[in-house]
């Protein structure tokens, strides 16, 4: 089952909506109780299994680390979620979200894949945790039509975090999301199938923008962006989440529609989204260079310079290469070619340089190697994609 799982907000009212939408005209309000009838603990993830019998709620549970994701939930979530796609299993309402107030996952535990090169690993044998994550990805990505995921992104939502719950058919953003890609930052790329959702949101540019910039999203402007396909404020997860885990599948766009409010733009304007077309539709990173360097809206142009010249060159010309590629390929075909892509990372300095200098020594200033766009060459480009 290869069929595009990512859609924007605005590809969701029009097809997923309608295919899952088959709800009465007036619902009864629904009114069951939020207690679970068994919680299966797993201390770094709970599965919360509602006394109906079918829906669960998932909670990732390391709020002290912003429930990054790491091997150990990973290796929890994959068999739970493989339990639930047989056909003959039950038709199942999926409510994620994280422990806290302050994010729904902050991304990957990436600090361990620094700590096993320290320990003498191989790029192959780095790239474990990757691989496990991708897989888990996918099956949340491909989920049969009688499991529905809905992701409750309340607070930071980053990296391993939006590979969790962007391929799932409904994400929703509160006024406390703040989302991001930014591993062009540490001599990384956009993975977690970024190779896919990215290219294909909305707005023309937007995710190149994003790949390469690791521009923060705040609130409604994940919604905008077509990264959340509702927004609701926070004061009213409570209730949604209720409601959601008393639901027959097909009453869910109803609920989600209900407790969704009206989105305010933000720093996403028409006028912005226009700023980064006529920046990032460009051939070249370099081209995009120029074109904010003229650009009419100077203050975020100089701003958006300042974030990419913090970035890993590497990482910049191979993302933004990442991003012409996953356009033109399956959800499949996007996330073997990030395998093939970690590996290449893993064998070369930058990543590592970047830990360090960001989540081991913190210093903020990582060398990278090479120091300039110029001294990457579309050699070795085309390498990380071989």
């Amino acid at each position: 089952n290869d069929t595009p799982p990512f859609s924007s907000r605005r590809e969701t009212d029009t097809r997923d909506m309608l295919r899952l939408s088959r709800v009465a005209a007036h619902l009864r309000p629904l009114c069951a109780s939020r207690r679970a009838a068994s919680t299966v603990a797993s201390d770094d993830v709970l599965f919360e299994e509602q006394k109906n019998g079918r829906n669960i709620l998932v909670t990732l549970n390391r709020p002290k680390a912003l429930n990054a994701l790491d091997a150990s939930m990973v290796a929890k979530l994959t068999p739970q979620y493989k339990k639930w796609l047989p056909i003959s299993g039950a038709r199942r309402v999926i409510v994620m979200k994280g422990a806290g107030e302050k994010a729904f996952c902050a991304g990957g535990d990436i600090k361990a894949i620094y700590d096993a090169k320290k320990d003498g690993k191989s790029p192959k044998e780095c790239c474990t945790f990757f691989n496990n994550e991708y897989e888990l990805n996918q099956i949340i990505g491909t989920l049969p039509s009688h499991l529905v995921q809905v992701a409750i992104l309340n607070g930071i939502t980053m990296g391993g975090g939006v590979g969790l719950s962007v391929h799932g058919l409904f994400r929703v953003a509160t006024d406390n999301t703040m989302f991001a890609m930014p591993e062009t930052a540490i001599g990384f790329f956009c993975d977690v199938g970024g190779s896919y959702f990215l290219p294909r949101l909305p707005h023309p540019a937007l995710g190149t923008y994003l790949a390469l910039t690791g521009a923060r999203l705040k609130g409604p402007e994940v919604a905008i962006a077509g990264v959340a396909t509702h927004y609701v404020p926070s004061s009213n997860l409570e209730n949604l989440e209720r409601d959601l885990l008393a639901a027959k599948i097909d009453e869910v766009p109803e609920i989600l529609g209900r407790y969704s409010s009206p989105l305010k733009p933000g720093q996403l304007t028409r006028d912005r989204l226009n700023a980064i077309q006529r920046c990032f539709q460009h051939d070249s990173v370099e081209d995009i260079i120029k074109a904010l360097e003229e650009d009419e809206d100077k203050e975020w142009a100089t701003q958006t310079l300042k974030l990419l010249s913090r970035m890993s060159p590497t990482s910049l010309k191979v993302v933004h290469q990442q991003m012409k590629e996953g356009g033109q390929r399956s959800f499949t075909e996007c996330f073997k070619m990030e395998a093939v892509m970690a590996e290449r990372f893993m064998e070369r300095p930058d990543f590592f340089e970047g830990v360090r200098a960001l989540l081991v020594d913190k210093d903020k200033s990582p060398k990278w190697s090479p120091a300039s766009l110029a001294e990457v060459s579309r050699d070795e480009v085309a390498a990380f994609f071989k």
